[in-house]
């Protein structure tokens, strides 16, 4: 598949003013961004990445390359590519498979070019990536020194193969470090799922009852922006201590089968299958909202939507109606896809600034470590996220205090006392 032919000169200009404006709000990325411009730390690296082709990932592409890298883009998601952006980074000189709205087929097909680039290290948005490379492209791993997984999907994934003995080279978890999951996780899917959500419906939040599935770091993000909208927020569990923490919160905790008999609008945002059942769909009221805001769109069982439906129509961009056969309605949201990029532009550029700075950084780090890392799912170093958590602060000008060598004395000491 050919990269993105740009036609018409005004979408990859439009798209680099957008690349901009995001850039404005990502200092973080800049300052490492100016680094690697002198330094040039990834020299001569093929990096393929399978990432959401917005303005904060065009923002990456141009960081790495301005370190020398040798980029190529594919997307993680058929519905969450901005052609402006890919005409753009193909202007730029970043080669980019991804088209919004390619089919299936397609998908892979762009996975797969991405991975004829021969890469050294791979940065994945869900596993796809890497999961096609261990599965059908064992020839080209012998490349690989490592790689970096940006969502919690992705690594439950990674883990798994890792647990099965199947991951052949070490990929660290940037969605495990502090600077990413308690910030993008939380503020980012929270503020862009409701986001994606008014956007596609322009429902009033206040007095609504949302029925929120899971309450990971995601979860308690959308509750929390659902609930400062006005929202009646329901939360749904399968863990005891996060359901406890939920209720501790202050929303109310019941099975999903019993949120269905209230809830007006349910966002899933597990990382599972299957989380909004055909018996869930059976007890819902007539009128019910669906969004996913996870990763795949697995969460919600269209399949079974569709067997009950006796008709389906698209009534606004991103909204399908399906009419059961006993009057019911049930609208499915972007097609049962990630909400806040189907629908909405993803996180704000400035919560990405930490995430992406954490990918740049563990990209540089996989390159010093080359050879002497075993294959397995690795933590964000300690000091790469706080230099990120540092750096983030100085950005907002925002100052701290730090220890005094008695402090750091006592603390390190284990007799205590007064």
């Amino acid at each position: 598949m050919k990269n993105y032919d740009i036609k018409d000169p005004s979408l990859a200009q439009a798209g680099k003013l957008r690349i901009d404006w995001a850039g404005r709000e990502m200092p973080v990325l800049r300052l490492i961004k100016e680094r690697f411009g002198g330094e040039k730390p990834l020299k001569g690296v093929r990096i393929s990445a399978c990432l959401h082709i917005t303005t904060e990932t065009a923002n990456l592409a141009l960081a790495l390359k301005e370190g020398g890298a040798e980029v190529i883009l594919c997307a993680s998601n058929p519905l969450s590519t901005q052609d402006d952006v890919t005409a753009a980074l193909v202007d730029y000189g970043v080669p980019v498979n991804a088209i919004r709205g390619e089919d299936n087929e397609t998908y892979y097909r762009h996975i797969v070019t991405a991975l004829e680039h021969r890469p050294h290290l791979t940065m994945d948005d869900g596993a796809d990536l890497v999961s096609t490379l261990h599965k059908d492209y064992a020839a080209l791993v012998a490349n690989v020194t490592g790689g970096t997984e940006e969502t919690t999907t992705g690594v439950i994934r990674l883990r798994n193969m890792a647990r099965a003995g199947k991951l052949v080279y070490p990929i660290v978890a940037v969605n495990d470090a502090q600077t990413k999951h308690f910030f993008d996780n939380r503020y980012g899917t929270g503020q862009s799922t409701i986001d994606g959500i008014t956007r596609a419906t322009n429902i009033l939040w206040a007095g609504r009852k949302v029925v929120v599935c899971g309450y990971g770091w995601c979860g308690k993000g959308i509750a929390r922006r659902a609930q400062g909208l006005g929202a009646h927020v329901i939360v749904t569990e399968v863990k005891p201590i996060p359901a406890l923490e939920a209720a501790m919160d202050g929303y109310q905790v019941m099975p999903l089968i019993r949120a269905c008999e209230m809830g007006e609008v349910f966002i899933t945002t597990t990382g599972d299958t299957n989380v909004i059942d055909k018996a869930h769909m059976l007890q819902m009221r007539d009128g019910v909202v669906l969004a996913n805001s996870g990763h795949f769109n697995v969460e919600i069982n269209i399949p079974a939507l569709e067997s009950l439906a006796r008709s389906k129509k698209r009534v606004r961009p991103f909204v399908d109606e399906y009419a059961l056969s006993d009057g019911r309605r049930i609208y499915l949201l972007g097609e049962g896809r990630l909400i806040n990029l189907a629908a909405a532009e993803g996180h704000p550029a400035s919560v990405m600034d930490m995430s992406f700075a954490n990918q740049a950084l563990c990209l540089e780090y996989l390159t010093k470590m080359k050879g002497k890392l075993k294959p397995a799912v690795y933590p964000v170093p300690e000091d790469i996220d706080q230099e990120v958590g540092r750096l983030k602060l100085a950005s907002m000008n925002i100052a701290i205090d730090s220890l005094t060598e008695e402090q750091r004395t006592y603390l390190a000491s284990w007799e205590g006392g007064t």
